[in-house]
């Protein structure tokens, strides 16, 4: 819990917007070491951030500090789902919706794309790598039936009963990155730890 002086700092912030330790200091009648002290104690909480600098008539520049943005919130949820129900709406033609899903892999690929010839392994390492960039603690694992790619993390866990479609951006990615055919044959069903994975079977 923030100490009254801290709540004090919060206070001035929400008020203010932006404040440096001079305007803090003479606000609530502290030193500017002190005001330093809470300040560095609210910034590796994730609370304020410092924001720019400002100059001052005289002396060096003077850093300004505002609450962080995880404090303010933003909407960028509500856009990420305004934008995803007007790309992967019911009014949308299914080709188009498909054209759109392979752009969006094609984007989350990268630009490391495997070479033609590439050996498998290689591929497999790359994409693994590439897969772990975008948050899916990714593995694969050679079996009877062949090669198969496991998601032991999906990003969109939160969003992807709303939006089913993303499983097939995430298979398009994977056969971009792979130059095969994958098809998925388990969504977030329990591991043998219990945590939900997703996998594909390549080829």
């Amino acid at each position: 819990m923030p100490t009254p002086t801290r709540l004090r700092i919060l206070e001035q912030l929400r008020t203010h917007q932006a404040v440096t330790v001079a305007e803090l200091s003479r606000a609530l009648g502290m030193t500017g070491a002190n005001i330093r002290h809470h300040l560095a104690i609210l910034e590796s909480n994730d609370v304020i951030d410092l924001i720019g600098q400002r100059r001052e008539p005289r002396g060096r520049p003077v850093n300004v500090y505002g609450l962080s943005r995880r404090i303010l919130g933003d909407g960028l949820d509500e856009l990420a789902g305004a934008l995803l129900d007007a790309w992967l709406g019911g009014d949308i033609q299914e080709e188009v919706r498909e054209a759109a899903l392979r752009n969006v892999a094609s984007r989350l690929a990268g630009q490391n794309l495997p070479e033609p010839g590439q050996p498998l392994l290689r591929r497999f390492a790359s994409l693994v790598d590439r897969l772990n960039e975008l948050h899916y603690q990714a593995r694969w694992e050679a079996g009877a039936a062949g090669p198969r790619i496991l998601f032991g993390h999906c990003p969109y866990a939160q969003i992807i009963a709303r939006y089913p479609a993303l499983c097939r951006m995430d298979a398009h990615l994977l056969e971009l990155q792979l130059n095969s055919a994958v098809s998925q044959t388990a969504k977030l069903e329990p591991s043998a730890t219990g945590l939900p994975q997703c996998i594909f079977a390549v080829g």
